[in-house]
């Protein structure tokens, strides 16, 4: 969608207050021995406390509240209470919800207790192309600007970019046009001022793509290799919910 008035622009802001909140409060209880189960949880609560909808759920009947995917799981895992977390492992919160018909979308990878060198410089890789590719997310330039910043970003700290994850539009609907690719693919669209993008780069050390599970929703690296995602919902240059 495309911010055209103030009460856009707050109604945003307000889904983005609560995806936030639900966010922060699962990163808070990730330790060793928890369960995605409960994680998940933590979000449904959050999200009823303030009347909002889980996105995913009312999209798409997705199983969870939230897509909580672990290690070589890129995205879309689906919450179980029997699935605990252990000390190493990498955990993506991908926190989505609706409220008075405005959506906002958002993701944060967590290391689970003390990590390798190598899977903390994933982290902090991912975090810094993420907001490379917001910074470059600006009216008069092109999609392609954004894919191209991300490719770079990711390179220049020896990780590669999934290929076949995108952004996304947002607003009125979870997934809208148009689709913010992570790679250069050529796309010529014109960024304009207040169009409300959910801008997400998937990093991993060797995989440049996921594949779907039997479940029919989980995504996991081709080569079993971790991945790594931040997410945040902007507009008009303007995070519509706190990073």
């Amino acid at each position: 969608m495309t911010i055209d008035n103030e009460a856009d622009l707050q109604g945003l802001a307000r889904t983005g207050q609560v995806v936030a909140e639900a966010r922060e409060a699962m990163v808070a209880a990730v330790a060793p021995g928890v369960s995605t189960g409960e994680l998940d949880a933590i979000a449904r609560d959050v999200f009823r406390e303030h009347g909002a909808r889980s996105a995913p759920r009312l999209t798409y009947g997705f199983p969870g509240s939230t897509c909580i995917s672990v290690n070589d799981e890129a995205a879309h895992g689906i919450p179980s209470t029997t699935r605990h977390l252990r000390a190493g492992d990498l955990v993506n919160l991908d926190v989505s919800a609706e409220l008075d018909g405005y959506f906002s979308d958002t993701g944060v990878s967590v290391a689970i207790g003390d990590v390798s060198e190598a899977a903390f410089r994933l982290l902090e890789a991912t975090r810094h192309t993420q907001l490379v590719a917001m910074d470059s997310a600006r009216p008069g330039r092109r999609l392609q600007d954004i894919g191209r910043a991300v490719q770079s970003s990711a390179r220049a700290r020896g990780f590669r970019v999934i290929r076949n994850l995108c952004g996304h539009g947002i607003g009125h609907g979870l997934h809208e046009w148009p689709s913010v690719p992570s790679i250069d693919d050529g796309q010529q669209t014109m960024l304009s001022e207040g169009l409300v993008l959910a801008v997400e780069p998937f990093l991993s050390p060797s995989a440049e793509y996921v594949t779907e599970d039997a479940d029919g929703w989980t995504l996991r690296t081709a080569d079993g290799g971790p991945v790594a995602q931040f997410e945040h919902t902007m507009g008009s240059r303007l995070r519509v919910h706190s990073c």
